[in-house]
């Protein structure tokens, strides 16, 4: 494998996909709102967030390579990061160099964007900064921030960053979908660091897998993703949401059976894995019918 592939592998291209989808739902709330952003803005929000995912995947790659995490994590499809740098560590530099590259570009079209804007991008442009530099190296060491961070920056920060980009203004429906998406979100990188609770041990990190232990940790990441039904159904209920967006809701039954079976599956790593893979396309389902319901 080239130093080129290694570093495009240690971008996690498979998982990309979040960003543009957590960036979506703001596009989609700006155009149920009335506003009708540029095409160059739109393409611009949605290359950001993707960028920014890129950014923090690429750090966190770098970070566990020179931990020595990578050395020592139990790989999975959904966790244990790509491996790229422990068969090329060569391309160390060239990821670090990458991540710098993909942040500076972000920066840049945050720039942009709180040219046009004015302050409140600045505020929420720097509050994602902020959590892709330290996520890695400080937050994985907090169990509660590291349990909300990714929520926050994938939720409320590139959501309602989002939004403000193009130009729209908050309301009930971008704060009832930025908790949906905090929710769903956290719960994701909850039940993520099941498999790899061992290694970060090891390394020093605290998570709330590690402090809680599995058992508690799979009942809170059911909790949380319940809980996002139920909020999602309850703005719905009280008119912060369109009715369309009850289409959201037609994963419930998956995230229902991952909830029931997480616990039991702790120590089944193969029924792990298929659980953790249905979580992702839980997740990815309805965030992408929330769009669909919110553009209808």
């Amino acid at each position: 494998m080239s130093e080129t592939v290694a570093v495009v592998r240690a971008s996690r291209p498979n998982f990309l996909i979040l960003a543009p989808l957590c960036a979506g739902l703001g596009v989609a709330l700006a155009w149920q709102q009335g506003a009708s952003p540029a095409l160059i803005d739109t393409l611009l929000v949605l290359i950001g967030a993707l960028l920014a995912h890129a950014a923090v995947n690429l750090l966190n790659e770098y970070e566990d390579f020179i931990s020595g995490l990578d050395l020592i994590t139990r790989r999975t499809p959904f966790s244990g990061g790509s491996g790229a740098l422990p068969e090329v560590p060569s391309a160390a530099r060239q990821v670090l160099l990458a991540a710098s590259g993909t942040l500076a570009l972000v920066v840049a079209i945050g720039l942009y964007f709180l040219w046009l804007r004015g302050l409140p991008m600045l505020v929420l442009g720097a509050a994602g900064v902020v959590l892709v530099l330290t996520y890695t190296r400080w937050i994985t060491r907090s169990p509660l921030i590291c349990l909300l961070a990714p929520g926050l920056g994938f939720g409320p920060v590139m959501i309602l960053g989002s939004l403000i980009a193009l130009g729209a203004r908050l309301d009930a429906a971008a704060v009832a979908a930025s908790a949906i998406s905090l929710l769903l979100v956290s719960e994701l990188l909850l039940i993520n660091q099941i498999p790899d609770a061992d290694a970060d041990r090891k390394v020093g990190r605290r998570h709330l897998v590690i402090t809680m232990g599995q058992p508690a940790a799979a009942r809170l990441a059911g909790l949380l993703l319940l809980g996002s039904y139920g909020l999602l159904g309850s703005a719905i209920w009280v008119g912060w949401l369109p009715i369309w967006t009850a289409i959201a809701l037609a994963p419930l039954p998956a995230a229902i059976w991952v909830s029931t079976r997480l616990r039991g599956a702790l120590s089944n790593p193969a029924q792990l894995n298929t659980l953790l893979g249905i979580n992702v396309a839980v997740l990815l389902a309805t965030l992408a019918l929330l769009i669909c319901g919110l553009s209808l």
